[in-house]
């Protein structure tokens, strides 16, 4: 469905990143990967891909810098003639109220999180216009859609990609090209197991116990969005059948947002 497109996926050497990677590989997609890893997770990463019989090459880029950007999208351009797909996947995040903030922190995710899909869809778009084809998909949070505490940076950024993606897709209207958010609940990230780990600790409980406490106040689903369900859904997007679906914010989440 997508032989000879490509795609670019900041992010993507694990978790969500990846998993939309193989995804979309799955339907014919080669891929140029991005994201910091161990040399030999990058290998094991791109023979994955390669398997599925598609090309895969990761790129380096440290998104916190637009020079370095510009230097992925244009190997992406050089490697495979540019990216037909665009999913800005690419997080940092801290966790403090305000006042304590590290500024450091704050500089960075407004430079990861928010520029970096700025530069992105910037340098990819003309080249997607050019095709009169493409397809931008950034990675939001159901935190881009109403706010929690202690995470300032985390929620103005994917508040802000939101309002990025809407501008976005009033641009490209009318080119064949489409952009929106996939806004992510709970996933059950490393950083997530590891919280529950420490809860479990401290609490004597088990791992399932710990889960259901900490899903409680969150998915009205009690259970983690699977990785696999958020890349579904974002290779669902770059497929011809979502040609229709342009500048959409789309919760998947287990019912949180519908409960606010």
């Amino acid at each position: 469905m997508l032989q000879d497109r490509t795609a670019l996926i900041t992010g993507s050497v694990g978790g969500i990143g990846f998993a939309t990677a193989q995804a979309l590989a799955r339907l014919g997609c080669n891929v140029m990967l991005n994201g910091f890893a161990p040399p030999e997770v990058i290998a094991a990463r791109v023979a994955d891909l390669e398997a599925l019989g598609v090309r895969a090459v990761h790129h380096p880029a440290d998104l916190r810098d637009p020079a370095q950007i510009a230097a992925l999208v244009e190997a992406t351009v050089t490697t495979f003639g540019g990216p037909d797909i665009l999913v800005n996947n690419a997080v940092v995040r801290s966790f403090a109220p305000i006042e304590d903030f590290d500024p450091a922190a704050w500089d960075e995710a407004l430079a990861v999180n928010l520029s970096a899909p700025f530069h992105t869809i910037r340098l990819a778009l003309r080249g997607m216009k050019a095709r009169g084809w493409g397809r931008i998909v950034n990675l939001a949070s159901i935190y881009g859609m109403f706010a929690t505490v202690d995470r300032v940076d985390y929620v103005t950024t994917k508040t802000a990609l939101i309002g990025l993606t809407r501008a976005v897709a009033l641009e490209v209207a009318r080119t064949g090209v489409t952009c929106n958010a996939v806004c992510p609940g709970t996933v059950l990230t490393p950083a997530i197991e590891r919280r529950l780990r420490g809860e479990m600790q401290r609490d004597g409980t088990g791992f399932d116990d710990a889960a259901a406490t900490f899903l409680a106040t969150r998915q009205p689903s009690r259970r983690f969005v699977a990785e696999d369900n958020v890349a579904a859904l974002i290779a669902f997007l770059c497929g011809p059948q979502a040609a229709d679906i342009n500048g959409a914010a789309m919760p998947i989440d287990g019912a949180w947002a519908a409960g606010r």
